[in-house]
């Protein structure tokens, strides 16, 4: 190589460098934008800059992803007035205004600063947050405004969805008009402020879907377990602020969600790498049956039914004929009318998304029985529920005229006690009530005595069937109450020796119930003989056996509920292996592997 090549080659890496260091994330009153020129964040992640969508001509200032290859914009500030041409300039005033400018100098957007800036700054962000900053200012969070505060048709990672009660600000997303046109379509996802608020999606004026309130863990609607390995969701409500933010567990992901115009849903992608392409991870409405409303007032929707609509326990349809036909908007109406002087009560239902919130009350710092007698004592109170499930429950939810739009949650929602006539819960009149006693009381003695008999032969049974065992042992009426009566909604998987079960014990415990076929020609001995082998082998790497139900025909294993269901459920999934590095993957081998050594 001689020496003019070398000067030109050290020549063209320092003009290189020279470009890449020129890169700003801000600029200040002395330094505006103009179309061509791009601010782009401290780490690399976004881009702000002048752009046009799809095939249109008009020219728009916009924020996207910078490292990856497929522009994907995440903010559109002048949505509703475009620049016709490439003239746009962005600056920032001495008294701290945010002005976008076109040729003619006309204000096409502006944002204006909620207190005078000495030394007003407007940076982008590692987050894709455009700021404005006082740069004498020490503190910089404190914003003098935020484009998180204004969005677009994207939710990031920790932006808002909701209302700053202290300044009035609600956070709402908007669809774009096309792929075109990123003004504000008629699709949009904001929170409701009401007695307890909850997120929903609106098609126009009118509500499309709506998650359920929060209970805690997550709204009542949702399908998605909470502990997904993708993200965690945050909801807060309090006096200064309600809102929903997502975060990241995994920091090197990307993930957001996205308003559908075309198909109204709202989307979350996760951006896969390795085909350079936005990923589908999940979208509601998933389906027509997710749809608000769809089965009118005390309609319970399950799509797992024919037909899908279905009146709840007690009710009927408002119109029969309308009802056959697939029309389910009517609903239902009680089979018996609610009589609150006489005493009404309550009727427990379990797995719902729960009712429209509009018109609700909550407390945080009630019982459930508080709750109950507070409904029970107002007529118009309708239904009640924990607010919080997290442990044993608190705080109390209270619902006031027809509930609507009621979703069967086959792997989420939670328990509702909707108010019923005493007549649809048994209850008689006065003088039925009186016959049944005076019934009661002739036959009690004669009838405690056989119960007596019965129960101490029953004790002396169980006694020898359950001698010699070494680990606890479950009664039937308890595994029965626990798997709801071995509902075919807990099942969780079917052996050579019959299906397993799952079950929640009173006290909260989750667990995975074995349930020995009846066509099984194990015997007694020998189911006893494997319960005992099984309890010996306790590590950490094995399922723990914590005990066993003998009873009658019914012989069953009790063990430690697993959460996070079997291996294939993630090394087989297209979607949810690529979650597993290969560290994680050598961590789980290395345990499969200490369980085997152990039973050897």
């Amino acid at each position: 190589m001689d020496v003019f090549t070398l000067i030109a080659f050290v020549s063209t890496c320092f003009l290189i460098f020279l470009k890449a260091s020129t890169a700003i994330d801000s600029i200040s009153p002395s330094e505006p934008l103009p179309d061509g020129k791009t601010l782009i964040s401290n780490d690399g992640s976004f881009e702000l800059g002048f752009f046009h969508p799809g095939s249109s001509g008009n020219r728009y200032l916009g924020i996207w992803y910078k490292n990856i290859p497929v522009r994907t914009v995440v903010w559109v500030a002048n949505r509703v007035n475009p620049i016709n041409d490439s003239s746009g300039m962005l600056m920032v005033t001495t008294t701290g205004d945010v002005h976008l400018r076109s040729q003619n100098k006309t204000i096409v957007w502006s944002a204006n600063s909620t207190k005078a800036a000495q030394n007003p700054v407007l940076r982008l962000l590692n987050s894709g947050n455009l700021v404005l900053i006082d740069g004498r200012d020490g503190h910089t969070e404190a914003y003098l405004w935020q484009s998180f505060d204004y969005p677009s048709d994207t939710l990031l990672p920790g932006m808002k969805l909701g209302w700053d009660l202290r300044t009035g600000v609600n956070r709402r997303l908007s669809a774009w008009k096309n792929s075109d046109d990123p003004s504000p379509g008629e699709f949009t996802w904001e929170i409701e402020q009401q007695g307890n608020p909850e997120w929903v999606l609106r098609k126009g004026s009118k509500k499309y879907y709506r998650c359920g309130p929060w209970n805690g863990i997550r709204f009542s609607g949702s399908r998605l377990s909470p502990d997904n390995p993708v993200y965690s969701n945050e909801f807060v409500s309090n006096e200064e602020e309600v809102y929903y933010m997502f975060s990241l567990k995994n920091k090197s992901l990307l993930s957001r969600i996205v308003l559908n115009q075309t198909d109204y849903t709202k989307q979350r992608y996760i951006w896969r790498g390795e085909t350079g392409t936005w990923k589908l991870w999940t979208y509601v409405p998933s389906n027509d049956f997710e749809k608000y409303g769809l089965c009118g007032a005390y309609g319970n929707g399950d799509s797992t039914q024919l037909p899908a609509c279905q009146c709840l326990k007690g009710f009927k349809p408002k119109s029969p004929n309308e009802w056959n036909s697939g029309d389910w908007s009517q609903g239902c109406v009680r089979n018996k009318p609610l009589n609150c002087q006489a005493g009404d009560g309550f009727i427990q239902f379990g797995r719902l998304k729960l009712p429209d919130a509009t018109h609700s009350w909550v407390n945080k710092n009630m019982s459930l029985k508080e709750c109950r007698d507070k409904c029970f004592k107002d007529c118009s109170c309708m239904a009640y529920t924990s607010l919080d499930i997290r442990g044993r429950g608190s705080g109390c939810a209270i619902w006031f005229g027809d509930l609507v739009d009621i979703i069967q949650s086959q792997s989420g929602g939670q328990d509702l006690f909707i108010r019923m006539s005493a007549s649809e819960l048994g209850y008689g009149k006065k003088q039925v009530v009186i016959i049944v006693i005076s019934v009661m009381l002739t036959g009690m003695v004669f009838i405690g005595l056989l119960c007596y008999i019965w129960i101490k032969k029953l004790r002396k049974q169980r006694g020898g069937e359950n001698k010699g065992m070494e680990l606890p042992i479950f009664d039937l009426t308890t595994i029965v109450k626990a798997t709801d009566n071995f509902s075919s909604n807990n099942m969780l998987g079917q052996g050579g020796f019959g299906p397993v079960y799952k079950g929640t014990l009173a006290e909260g415990q989750e667990i995975a119930v074995k349930r020995l076929s009846e066509s099984s020609r194990q015997g007694i001995v020998e189911f006893k003989n494997e319960v005992i082998l099984i309890a010996k082998l306790q590590h950490r790497n094995l399922v723990k056996l914590l005990g066993c139900c003998i009873q009658g025909d019914e012989k069953m294993l009790i063990y430690e509920y697993m959460p996070n269901k079997s291996l294939d459920y993630f090394i087989f999934d297209q979607t949810k292996k690529a979650l597993i590095d290969w560290q994680r993957r050598m961590h789980v081998i290395g345990g499969i592997a200490r369980g085997l050594l152990y039973l050897h």
